[in-house]
This record gives C-alpha cells, sequence and structure tokens, in this order.
C-alpha cells in the first residue's frame, strides 16, 4: 500500500515530515480515483493495488501535492497551472490496462 513516505522519497524529500504528512492525506484520495477508473480492476484481494498502480497512486500523488492549494502559481518567469487535473498520459495508459469497460 502506498505511503505519504513514499511519495515523499519519490520527490527526494523522504526526510521533509511535512511532505509526508501531506502525502499521507493524499494518498487515500488518489487511491480512490484509481481504484473508481479501473472498477476495482488490479487491486489485489480487491484492497491492494498491484505494483504497476502503486506507480499510478505515487506519480499522481506527487503532482497533487506539488501544488496543495490547486491555484495557479508564478514565481519569476516561471508558472505552475491550476493544479492536478487528471491522469498523465504515462498513468492513462497503465490505469486503462486494468480498466473494467462496461458491457455494451
Amino acid at each position: 500500500m502506498v505511503d505519504g513516505q513514499q511519495v515523499a522519497a519519490f520527490l527526494g524529500q523522504g526526510d521533509n515530515e511535512q511532505l509526508v504528512a501531506l502525502a499521507g492525506e493524499a494518498v487515500p484520495v488518489v487511491t480512490a480515483m484509481v481504484r473508481a477508473y479501473t472498477r476495482d480492476g488490479g487491486f489485489v484481494d480487491g484492497l491492494l493495488p498491484n505494483e504497476q498502480l502503486e506507480a499510478v497512486i505515487v506519480t499522481a500523488t506527487a503532482r497533487l501535492v506539488a501544488n496543495p492549494e490547486q491555484i495557479r502559481q508564478t514565481v519569476g518567469g516561471v508558472q505552475q497551472l491550476d493544479g492536478f487535473q487528471g491522469w498523465s498520459l504515462a498513468e492513462t495508459f497503465v490505469l486503462n490496462r486494468y480498466r473494467k469497460k462496461a458491457a455494451g
């Protein structure tokens, strides 16, 4: 199961206790979104995400906590957009491997 420490370590800030705590709060939200997107596909025993979905949870949570206010910011010549706006292309490729399609 992904935790805040994994996300902070992915961002190279594993010793930042505030970031670990913030990521720890965001992980369940992102995990719920992954679970909903895949309709529980890729979750071992319906509870734990497999290794590939864990990677999606880590990367998506990292993007979410990089801008916790989720507002547009400009610092000098660098502009950070409005925050988390959905899955990245790479995350979508992984998620689609496990997504259960509705019968039609």
